[in-house]
């Protein structure tokens, strides 16, 4: 007989069980404009139930959050990123996957109540395309 999901979860994301409040950090980028998204994503995070707690411009074309929410409401945040157009990173598809997996088959070890805390950081990246790399380059023909 395979195993419960929720033995799977507990094995694969064990900080769960045992602490009250856990810090995961993702990662992603947007080619949108930041005038757009910085709205969209404040409105996201308040929608979702999310607290947020501080947020800086680290560079130029980088921007961090950092914020609380319950586990219960990972699933509308996963969502609200993927709806603003946030690419995140392999590892961040990852470790939202896993809490949206805690979400859903966890135990009773597994809170859903329990407040996790996210440090998302944002890069703004350039839409390049194909006419402007070429004319970069022509000045060097």
């Amino acid at each position: 007989m395979p195993p419960h999901p929720a033995s799977l979860v507990a094995a694969a994301l064990p900080e769960l069980q045992h602490a009250e409040l856990r810090f995961f950090e993702l990662q992603g980028y947007s080619y949108a404009e930041r005038a757009t998204l910085l709205p969209d994503l404040t409105t996201a995070f308040t929608h979702c139930g999310g607290w947020v707690l501080e947020r800086k411009t680290t560079s130029s074309t980088t921007i961090e959050f950092r914020l609380e929410l319950q586990l219960r409401a990972v699933v509308e945040l996963y969502a609200a990123l993927v709806a603003t157009g946030v690419e995140l990173t392999s590892i961040a598809h990852d470790t939202l996957a896993g809490l949206c997996t805690c979400r859903r088959h966890g135990s009773s070890a597994i809170n859903l109540r329990q407040v996790l805390t996210l440090r998302l950081e944002i890069s703004f990246l350039e839409d390049v395309t194909l006419h402007s790399l070429l004319m970069t380059g022509s000045g060097l023909a």
